[in-house]
């Protein structure tokens, strides 16, 4: 069974740092991207950023320069480090999976999401 598995989420001042952790496990052959998504009380879950296999990176404009994210393919573990920390930067941080090919067939995984609060 594919399962990803975050870690690194916590409580932070404004201006602070934190660092997210993204692993997969189970029988896995490839994962094409692999990324982070996030929902904020009320809104609707959104990208934050995602790296190929090849390390081609896309960010949201709201965390360009701020946050980066990172991949080890033979580990098959995506990370976030964000800097600069901002309130509205609050939310439930998700990682995503697109594409993944296992023992099981080729499919997309979600975490089960790690919190994220940052205050003022």
């Amino acid at each position: 069974q594919v399962q990803l598995v975050e870690s690194g989420g916590g409580l932070v001042q404004a201006g602070g740092s934190l660092r997210l952790s993204c692993a997969a496990s189970g029988i896995i052959f490839s994962i094409n991207t692999m990324g982070w998504y996030r929902q904020a009380p009320g809104k609707q879950r959104e990208l934050v950023a995602t790296i190929t296999s090849g390390g081609s990176t896309n960010y949201a404009d709201s965390v360009k320069g701020r946050f980066t994210i990172s991949r080890d393919n033979a580990k098959n573990t995506v990370y976030l480090q964000m800097n600069s920390l901002k309130p509205e930067d609050t939310a439930v941080y998700y990682c995503n999976a697109d594409s993944l090919w296992s023992e099981h067939g080729l499919d997309d995984y979600w975490g089960q999401g790690t919190q994220v609060t940052v205050s003022s």
